[in-house]
């Protein structure tokens, strides 16, 4: 079967050489073999697990996606974001990683806005207090 995962500007995997593929959705866990019934589903951040022809596994975790099969022999992921890795232990290595430094760069990002928030605030309440008039607290 023809796998591509994708995340919204890059292919992140195409293989043409994969035997079987494990999944998760919002009912559970399912696989796909070749000749799987077409299929449309909704993936929650989750882990990807697909095996070649070869024995060799594959494995990507993804933060949320739409899995599509087509005609029993072309599956394809489009996700907001995806990362491949040559082993579990790995893959959540740099999972981990990556969604500390998201997380750290959120925080930050939420830091600025309150600081423009507030200093707009204040600019305004100088605008509109009188001439003269002493700042109340």
């Amino acid at each position: 079967m023809r796998l591509l995962i994708t995340e919204p500007t890059v292919v992140i995997a195409g293989h043409d050489d994969v035997a079987s593929l494990r999944a998760e959705d919002e009912s559970g866990g399912f696989g796909i073999l070749r000749g799987h019934a077409d299929l449309l589903t909704v993936l929650p951040p989750s882990v990807l697990t697909w095996r070649h022809i070869d024995g060799r596994t594959g494995f990507c975790a993804v933060r949320r996606g739409v899995l599509t099969v087509r005609a029993g022999r072309e599956i394809a992921v489009a996700a907001r974001q995806a990362q491949i890795g040559a082993d579990l232990e790995t893959l959540e290595g740099v999972v981990l990683a990556r969604f500390a430094a998201e997380a750290e760069a959120e925080a930050g990002a939420r830091v600025a806005m309150a600081r423009l928030h507030v200093e707009a605030i204040r600019r305004i309440i100088t605008a509109l207090r009188p001439p003269g008039a002493a700042f109340a607290a």
